[in-house]
């Protein structure tokens, strides 16, 4: 026949016309549609956002969680709900570079990634990080106002190798410089020196070195893959992914130094395998904290030890239990730590937003006996721009009635061993933000949040009856992929 089919009718394929003459015999029929859908899906499309067009290869597969599984680099991403999904071969079970959080920890597939992305010959490059700055006030007679900055940046590069991948992590912080004194003020946080004298009510800053680590993983089978992870400053196997890493977490814990204390460890080695939808993990690596001196590298023994074992049943949810052993950790208390961790992270994405949430249970036993900490945080992300989150956490906190790190008094007693041998704090914090300008690379974003605090009646002629914390900030960071 001469005849061409006319424009497709509403609701059918973007298809205008089909010349069969082309296509004389009956199964040509099949051919030309089949070629003429084809001929569609190369069209570029057009970024929503940006407006730039480009194009990205259809990949079939049978994951009905729309993340691709393969090893391999050939198709660099993937979409879920319009989003980009890039993929990696160290990102577990759903190979999604989305689910790598700090060290070889693992975030939900669908946590949204805010980092840019780019190609330089075989390697795959990808750039994340943030800078807060702004003012932090702690009320009462132990608080301070001051105004600082936190910050992190990191640079992945990831790139097949022989008959598996290799991946190289390095990550960043101007924070010596950045956070003056003993850290940033937070009332009833510890851990850590300063002038030879243990942190209290301050949060301490992090090394200029936070990660300088590579990692190499082999695909077994389909279901089976192992991999090698480690560096002078790196992650060990032990607790969930580091706070600066979830999408729930909107700033540090009180309970960090017994949940995700270890993610800068001068030296460490972990080995592990990738087992269907699991992740089993060893580590040894040098369990005293960084020193004072953060801008220097300075490698321990590889004295200590961990395990961790991860679940992610589906691409919205990670769980994780670890136990490890810390050789003299804090240098303001010697003696050893054995510090078990439990933990999941649950993910809710959607076309212009996301929910995420994680609860955190972390124990830490020393000679002196045991204690802890319980953290439940939520962030949600709504009509793109928008950010609202919350945190309940409480800690068995000790050697709160010394003279604070800003030069505030305690109470009477030099040493924290004649004082009770624990308080239990409980904090609530809810704040909100929004993103005030973007660029097709980066968020500019404004935030407020608000900590009410909840400790035993012993201290209030020390921190007062109620004391709060305040803090507002504006946030630079990539913009989400």
């Amino acid at each position: 026949t001469d005849r061409a089919v006319g424009p497709a009718k509403s609701g059918t394929s973007d298809i205008t016309a089909i010349d069969f003459t082309l296509y004389p015999q009956r199964n040509s029929l099949e051919q030309a549609l089949v070629e003429a859908h084809a001929a569609e899906h190369k069209k570029p499309r057009k970024n929503e956002k940006s407006g730039d067009t480009h194009q990205h290869p259809t990949v079939p597969s049978e994951n009905k969680s729309g993340f691709d599984q393969r090893h391999d680099h050939d198709h660099d991403h993937n979409h879920d709900h319009g989003k980009m999904s890039m993929n990696s071969a160290f990102g577990g079970p759903y190979k999604s570079m989305n689910a790598l959080g700090s060290g070889t920890s693992l975030n939900p597939a669908s946590t949204p990634a805010y980092m840019l992305h780019f190609k330089s010959g075989d390697w795959s490059l990808m750039a994340h990080g943030e800078i807060k700055a702004g003012i932090n006030s702690q009320t009462g007679p132990r608080g301070v106002t001051r105004g600082e900055s936190l910050n992190w940046g990191m640079l992945m590069a990831e790139r097949k190798l022989g008959p598996g991948s290799l991946m190289l992590r390095g990550m960043v912080s101007l924070e010596p410089f950045t956070m003056p004194g003993g850290g940033s003020p937070m009332l009833f946080q510890t851990g850590e020196t300063y002038k030879g004298r243990e942190i209290v009510d301050a949060q301490h800053p992090h090394n200029l070195v936070m990660e300088l680590a590579a990692g190499y993983t082999l695909p077994v089978s389909k279901d089976l893959s192992v991999f090698v992870y480690g560096g002078p400053v790196a992650e060990p196997a032990l607790g969930p992914t580091a706070f600066m890493h979830r999408e729930s977490a909107m700033g540090v814990p009180l309970s960090h130094h017994w949940q995700d204390a270890t993610h800068i460890s001068t030296g460490v080695v972990t080995l592990g395998a990738d087992i269907g939808k699991f992740r089993l993990e060893g580590s040894r690596f040098h369990g005293k904290e960084p020193g004072e001196d953060r801008l220097s590298l300075n490698v321990g023994n590889l004295d200590s030890w961990s395990t961790r074992l991860s679940f992610a049943p589906t691409p919205d949810l990670v769980m994780q239990v670890s136990h490890g052993h810390l050789k003299n950790p804090e240098a303001h208390e010697p003696g050893d730590v054995d510090r078990t961790t439990a933990s999941f992270t649950y993910n809710k994405r959607w076309t212009d937003g996301n929910w995420a949430t994680t609860g955190v249970f972390g124990r830490n036993q020393t000679g002196h006996g045991g204690s802890n900490s319980y953290l439940l945080e939520t962030n949600v992300n709504f009509l793109d721009k928008n950010y609202i989150w919350g945190r309940f956490e409480s800690a068995s906190k000790h050697g709160l009635e010394r003279e604070n790190i800003f030069g505030k008094p305690g109470g009477q007693g030099d040493d924290h061993h004649d004082l009770p041998e624990s308080a239990r704090i409980n904090a609530f914090t809810i704040g909100a933000g929004r993103d005030i300008w973007t660029t097709n690379n980066f968020r500019l974003g404004l935030g407020g949040e608000v900590t009410f605090y909840d400790a035993p009646d012993h201290l209030n002629s020390i921190y007062g009856e109620t004391p709060v914390g305040l803090k507002f900030f504006l946030r630079v960071r990539p913009d989400k992929m």
